[in-house]
């Protein structure tokens, strides 16, 4: 979650100089180009062909729909507001690995969930300006989300089957040759025109928030419960807006102190609820081919 609270401040300072469709492009080209590299270097094998069809479920929902979404609703609002819709991301999460998977979690884990969106929504919502202020933009991030949360879902069983950095690398295999053609679109409409701050913010899109947080996040959801591990998202808005406040120079009064202990405090209380989870016998991450 603090790789991936960078995002959205990142995508905002990125939109500023390169087109939205460069960016939801380009940054999964850079992270595809990491993750062809790292399963050369080991020496991967192919999935098995019923496999990709889910990757393609991973891809469409964390290589295409968030980083698109996102791109195109930040260049009309601020990252604080971005994270007004964001902030949802745990709650959906979780009924997608709940739908998905099985998992069966008592009534205080969806208690403590919803206290912790309403805490998260109302706290980006006050930061924001209210919520006479949402747009069109946040039906983007709404959007956003639900791609985020199918995405998680499964890539996290995926996980667990093919590995964790393994499920990743391989959607963004799936989706590079899409990716290079939008990519190449982009800049043949709009030359990209960008400080050295912007080309940073978009070159950490494209390292950790597509391919180096994922790593960390899909072994986290294979290690589940996924509906439980999820809540740590609630987070997320928390830091993003921190982050706001710190490299954009957006406000951070008080408010943002108490909300964000609130929020913390829901995340914790999630983790530490029991969840039942159906039985399963995962299968061993692929080796090495030597």
């Amino acid at each position: 979650m603090l790789a991936f609270s960078f995002t959205v401040p990142f995508t905002r300072v990125a939109v500023a100089g390169l087109s939205p469709l460069f960016i939801g492009s380009g940054r999964a080209v850079i992270a595809g180009t990491l993750a062809a590299a790292a399963l050369l270097l080991t020496r991967q094998r192919l999935p098995a062909p019923s496999v990709w069809a889910r990757l393609a479920l991973v891809a469409g929902g964390v290589v295409i729909g968030f980083p698109f979404l996102t791109s195109f609703a930040l260049t009309t609002v601020p990252a604080s507001h971005g994270a007004v819709v964001i902030a949802l991301l745990p709650a959906v999460t979780a009924a997608a690995a709940v739908l998905r998977t099985g998992e069966r979690p008592p009534s205080a884990f969806w208690l403590v969930t919803a206290l912790g969106s309403v805490a998260a929504v109302g706290f980006a919502v006050l930061q924001s300006g209210g919520i006479d202020h949402l747009q069109l933009a946040d039906a983007l991030l709404l959007g956003a989300v639900v791609c985020a949360a199918v995405g998680y879902a499964e890539g996290g069983l995926l996980s667990r089957e093919i590995g964790s950095w393994q499920t990743i690398a391989w959607a963004l295999i799936l989706a590079m040759p899409l990716m290079l053609l939008l990519t190449g679109v982009s800049l043949a409409v709009q030359p990209p025109s960008a400080t050295p701050l912007q080309w940073a913010a978009f070159g950490y899109l494209g390292v950790v928030s597509m391919f180096l947080g994922f790593l960390a996040w899909y072994r986290g959801l294979a290690i589940g419960p996924m509906s439980q591990v999820s809540q740590i998202q609630l987070v997320q808005p928390v830091l993003s807006i921190c982050w706001a406040a710190l490299l954009l120079g957006e406000a951070l009064p008080w408010t943002t102190w108490v909300a964000g202990l609130g929020v913390v405090a829901c995340a914790y209380a999630a983790i530490r609820i029991r969840v039942r989870a159906p039985n399963r016998d995962p299968e061993p991450a692929q080796t090495p081919v030597h």
